[in-house]
């Protein structure tokens, strides 16, 4: 009887490491053909990824008249353009966008109560030295940087958002002196 219960007690160990090393190979199994099923989908299918090949001489210029135009949406319309979003060949991480010429900045408008209640804050990084400025006396001072201002927020804050800033060009009567190089003028 001894015998027989020894040999009970020893095939239960053995069901149990035999159980164990069957679950084991289950999950090695499962994992291979996971593995197998993903890269016979994906492997064949696979794209490079084109990069649109950015030529400067060639980016067309674009006039915008801001003449009773909404503030914001004049921006929108401006930034889109020097993303290059209006494209189909939009890269977020690179130059693809135009330059565009902004006339008449000093007759665009904004809604509400924003020309006397919208204030700009500037600071110059010393103690004491933050400055203010509202909607109003900025429009009388430089007009053209409300459009400006505007488009600055709607960049990226970072290298590409400071050399898409160069291809704005805004003035703040209806002349401007980048007639040589064609602009395409946009309607809003």
């Amino acid at each position: 009887m001894a015998k027989s219960a020894d040999n009970k007690r020893l095939n239960k160990i053995s069901e149990k490491k035999s159980e164990k090393c069957r679950k084991k190979h289950q999950t090695v199994l499962t994992y291979l053909l996971s593995l197998i099923i993903f890269r016979s989908l994906f492997e064949k299918r696979a794209v490079k990824t084109i990069l649109p090949k950015i030529d400067q001489d060639k980016k067309p210029w674009h006039l915008i008249d801001a003449e009773n135009q909404v503030v914001g949406q004049v921006a929108v319309r401006i930034a889109d353009i020097l993303r290059g979003k209006n494209k189909p060949i939009y890269t977020p991480h690179m130059d693809t966008g135009d330059f565009v010429v902004v006339v008449n900045a000093e007759k665009a408008v904004f809604t509400g109560k924003k020309e006397s209640g919208k204030i700009y804050m500037k600071y110059t990084g010393w103690r004491g030295n933050e400055q203010r400025i509202s909607a109003a006396r900025l429009r009388e001072r430089h007009p053209e940087q409300i459009i400006e201002k505007a488009v600055h927020g709607m960049v990226p804050k970072n290298r590409l958002g400071r050399s898409l800033m160069t291809k704005l060009k805004i003035y703040k009567g209806p002349e401007h002196p980048h007639k040589a190089q064609n602009p395409i003028p946009v309607s809003l």
